[in-house]
């Protein structure tokens, strides 16, 4: 399968929860048909046609994740609350409604990454306003009273649309997200009154704009937000404007970051695409995958610095991306500050079995010391050895089934 580990499909594998191995070159597709297949996504690995002994290996380590999973399910009213009483609200990435019982099932506390492109990559035509509204409403009830961001459509670069095709030499720096949007005004006119008619009565929807680059693209949006809203409301539909936040997930944005929080109520660290596009790493291109290092000391103090900068705004800043549901970094992300992580749903019981078993001030000495390092094979061995010192046990740091 084409791609790497961080991948969009990849992405939504975990999500649903089906092991995974990414960036197979030359494998013999059509020579699988009716083979036994074992897919291994801790170690990247495809066996085919699997001796008894290594079944029986294999059947062990499903027993051990189910096992482990039937403690996880015990946490799913527990507070996500480290030993000493610091509250870290952990939020659920959504774009099917599959993953809406799963997400409630496993303890989210709200959605912090509704992927609104997912309904429009389903369907062979861009979906009308009212199927539009009828999608939306189905996630904002299912949720409510709890809170639902909706990423404004997130076209371009791994999500394509059949009927809106987009081709492009470098499909990743260019016409994608905000600026697909901002350039067919009437697409993102539809969407938002989608939504905002999907909010009416229940007001628990929160409206984040992907790939933001400059203010202007915020401004811009900000204002046919409004329009729609003020249309609606010379329907005569009593309907709230909703908060409205960014995705930070350009590196020129780290640095327009107080300007932009004074813009917005909220903003959110898109970690995936910050972390290829600081380091300049496709992240589905698995010639370079092990070049995509989510605890690069470039990336953290990144992080620390759009943390600390939100919070001199008084805004709250959240981590959707992948790092978000990784419990290694999940611990360094709430010593930096981030108000609330949302991950897929099948990593909120681990991450916050994590959490549960340390101390703020034990995330804040580790968040400290992994600043001066200068690598990430060195950082990883630290956060990972001192987790388990600290009694954390190996199989919650380390797990997601995909490779």
């Amino acid at each position: 399968m084409r791609g790497s580990r961080t991948s969009h499909l990849a992405i939504l594998a975990r999500a649903i929860g089906i092991p995974t191995v990414m960036g197979i070159l030359d494998f013999p597709w059509q020579q699988m048909d009716g083979q036994e297949l074992i897919v291994d996504g801790y170690q990247g690995r495809v066996y085919t046609n699997p001796p008894e002994r290594l079944r029986k290996r294999f059947a062990s380590i499903i027993a051990e994740e189910e096992a482990l999973n039937r403690e996880f399910e015990k946490l799913r009213d527990e507070p996500c609350e480290t030993k000493d009483s610091y509250r870290l609200p952990l939020w659920v990435n959504t774009g099917l409604m599959t993953d809406v019982f799963r997400s409630l099932d496993r303890g989210a506390e709200g959605v912090g990454l509704y992927r609104s492109e997912v309904p429009f990559q389903l369907n062979e035509r861009f979906p009308s306003e009212e199927e539009q509204r009828q999608i939306y409403r189905e996630q904002l009830q299912a949720f409510h009273p709890l809170p639902v961001t909706m990423r404004t459509l997130d076209i371009g670069g791994d999500k394509p649309l059949s009927y809106f095709p987009i081709t492009e030499d470098n499909p990743y720096l260019g016409w994608r997200g905000i600026r697909v949007s901002l350039d067919h005004p009437e697409i993102f006119l539809v969407q938002i009154r989608g939504m905002l008619k999907a909010s009416a009565g229940l007001n628990n929807l929160r409206i984040m704009l992907p790939m933001i680059t400059s203010i202007s693209e915020i401004n811009t949006a900000i204002t046919l937000i409004h329009r729609a809203h003020e249309e609606l409301l010379e329907d005569k539909l009593d309907i709230k404007l909703p908060a409205i936040g960014v995705m930070i997930e350009i590196p020129a944005t780290v640095y327009q970051i107080r300007e932009i929080a004074r813009l917005v109520d909220f903003l959110s660290v898109g970690s995936n695409d910050l972390t290829q596009y600081l380091l300049a790493v496709d992240r589905n291109n698995p010639r370079v995958a092990k070049l995509y290092q989510s605890f690069h000391p470039a990336l953290l103090r990144a992080l620390d610095w759009i943390a600390k900068e939100c919070h001199k705004e008084g805004k709250m800043v959240s981590v959707c991306g992948e790092m978000a549901g990784d419990p290694c970094a999940a611990v360094l992300l709430m010593a930096m500050g981030y108000d609330m992580l949302s991950m897929n749903a099948n990593n909120i019981p681990r991450v916050k079995s994590v959490i549960r078993n340390i101390r703020l001030e034990d995330a804040r000495n580790i968040h400290a010391n992994v600043m001066k390092m200068t690598s990430t094979a060195e950082i990883t061995d630290y956060v990972e050895n001192t987790l388990e010192k600290l009694g954390i046990n190996p199989r919650f740091i380390k797990g997601q089934n995909i490779h």
